[in-house]
């Protein structure tokens, strides 16, 4: 016994866990081309745009997770990014993700090449170097406030459930498929609710996951916005007093319920706050009192997968593509893991299709599986095999194969299980 209560005194105690949120204004005050649609500048700004920041540290890890206000960027530009803040604040790449909300009326950040690639005709200007480079150092700027802003906190985890967003693969009476409305298709409607607080339970930053598209307005409107992602943390952090990242999910082949309207009035805009906002309120309300008590864990695997023939690729994204032995053209995709205690959390930089994430939700060993889209890069769309059999908008343009569905799914599921839990 007195061995024991040696050991015990001798062995440090683990740090208590500390998190941070920070809030930093990104709104150009010059025209810039915007991403999403067709090439157009903006005219004006409707509502500003932001990186959210949350920084955590459980002792033996710091992990950083953005939400920013665009569209899509290349995997060239996260790595640019995850470098400096490596070199900044020690860091690696691994416990560093960046996230987009998927609004369209937000500026392009970024070289253009990968969208030469996947959205062919519509980046036929130059890249605005200076506004992504001042992006670029505002990110590693609040990443560094953040963690200078570390203090004791706790954490809870729920989930909640939205009705704002709807199957965006329209099916005619031929069987076509075309961009649109479907009520009858897959929609995943859940809200995954991470809550930031301190030990008097004042909340420090919620982390809302949500898949739908940034797409209320259309490519007729020309002013830059958060669209319905970033009205509704707007709203949010009204209500609460702190910042809340909208964490887009499996969105691929969904869209918010009023879409691609040529105005906010027209689309609704304001609505999403009831239809979303206050589900992720109600949401927070029922979550249980967060726990001091903190382990994150982080993880990567990269899955290789067949690449569409005849594609073009670019340069920028060498890393992330290979020639087989028998020379097929293939995909690297990685897939990140993130665990905060029993909540399991994958990534991809990828628009991915819904059925996809909810079967792995579902065959996850952990209490809440959650995926955050649109994570650390832009590589297109991943539809599911079904999917690239009906055709449409997604899966021409995606650089998968209709094998791609089956490899991420097991590999996935396969590394779920072995998690340390």
């Amino acid at each position: 016994m007195l061995m024991l209560a040696l050991i015990a005194a001798l062995t440090p105690a683990a740090a208590a866990f500390r998190a941070a949120a920070v809030k930093v204004d990104i709104t150009p005050s010059t025209p810039k081309w915007l991403i999403g649609y067709a090439d157009r500048q903006s005219t004006g700004v409707h509502d500003r745009i932001f990186h959210r920041i949350v920084a955590m540290d459980d002792g033996r890890t710091r992990f950083v997770l953005v939400s920013t206000d665009v569209c899509i960027f290349s995997p060239a530009v996260y790595e640019d990014a995850a470098r400096r803040i490596q070199k900044d604040t020690g860091i690696p790449a691994l416990n560093f993700w960046w996230s987009v909300t998927h609004t369209h009326s937000a500026p392009e950040v970024g070289p253009p090449g990968i969208y030469k690639v996947l959205l062919k005709g519509r980046s036929g200007h130059a890249a605005d170097e200076e506004y992504t480079e001042t992006t670029l150092r505002q990110l590693v700027d609040g990443v560094k406030e953040a963690l200078g802003k570390l203090e004791p906190a706790r954490v809870a985890i729920g989930t909640g459930m939205s009705f704002a967003n709807i199957n965006r693969r329209a099916r005619d009476v031929d069987g076509k498929i075309s961009l649109g409305l479907n009520p009858d298709g897959p929609v995943d409607r859940q809200i995954g609710l991470i809550r930031l607080e301190r030990a008097n339970g004042t909340p420090i930053a919620l982390i809302a996951n949500y898949s739908m598209h940034g797409t209320v307005m259309s490519g007729k409107w020309v002013e830059i916005s958060g669209d319905a992602p970033g009205i509704v943390a707007g709203y949010v952090e009204e209500k609460t007093g702190a910042p809340m990242l909208y964490i887009n999910g499996a969105a691929g082949n969904i869209a918010p319920i009023y879409s691609v309207y040529p105005d906010p009035k027209s689309g609704h805009l304001t609505q999403f706050n009831v239809m979303l906002g206050d589900r992720i309120l109600a949401a927070n309300r029922g979550l249980a009192a967060g726990t001091g008590d903190v382990a994150l864990w982080a993880g990567e695997k990269w899955v290789e997968t067949p690449r569409r023939k005849g594609l073009d690729w670019t340069e920028e994204l060498s890393s992330y593509a290979r020639v087989s032995s028998d020379g097929s053209p293939l995909v690297r995709l990685p897939l990140r893991f993130w665990r905060i205690n029993g909540t399991a959390i994958w990534s991809a930089p990828v628009e991915m299709f819904c059925e996809i994430s909810m079967e792995v939700r579902d065959r996850s060993p952990f209490a809440n599986t959650f995926y955050f889209g649109y994570t650390n890069g832009w590589i297109g769309y991943l539809p599911t095999k079904e999917g690239f059999a009906e055709g449409g908008y997604e899966p021409a343009t995606s650089v998968f194969s209709d094998r791609v569905q089956q490899d991420v799914t097991e590999s996935v599921v396969t590394y779920l299980q072995g998690m340390p839990r």
